[in-house]
């Protein structure tokens, strides 16, 4: 029997496949605890309109990354920051600075988790930083620290 899983199902498949089960497994498990719906022609219908849906708003949003990641691509921000003889900051620019210094300065909102910095920045000077935009879309920007 042809099922639309409901839920993820372990050893069968993800929430919203069509997958192949025996007739008891779907009659006596899956459908009496809401798992699975019968693959009838209105099920599939509208298992196929879900399915454009979400293809759809998946391309909505690597268009609207791709858009932002263009926007910060080569830009460079400038922080300021106190700093010692020799050019080391007391203390450290991290990812939430740099952000902040992104929204402020170029206008474009970043996640300060998506910003890859690593232990932080912790000298004067040009830094490169890399920002995940979205999987497998990122934008390097840099972050120019000057003294206060």
């Amino acid at each position: 029997m042809k099922v639309i899983l409901l839920a993820d199902v372990k050893g069968k498949g993800k929430k919203g496949q069509l997958v192949d089960v025996s007739d008891g497994y779907a009659r006596n498990f899956l459908l009496p605890k809401n798992l699975a719906q019968e693959a009838t022609k209105a099920a599939m219908n509208d298992f196929a309109g879900k399915e454009d849906s979400a293809r759809y708003h998946k391309e909505q949003e690597i268009a609207v990354a791709k858009e932002t990641a263009q926007k910060l691509e080569g830009k460079t921000v400038t922080m300021r920051a106190k700093a010692g003889e020799n050019g080391k900051l007391f203390g450290s620019i991290t990812g939430q600075a740099v952000a902040e210094a992104i929204k402020m300065q170029l206008h474009v909102v970043v996640d300060k988790r998506k910003v890859l910095v690593g232990d932080g920045i912790k000298s004067i000077g040009t830094t490169g930083v890399e920002i995940k935009v979205y999987p497998e879309i990122s934008a390097k920007i840099n972050v120019q620290v000057e003294e206060e």
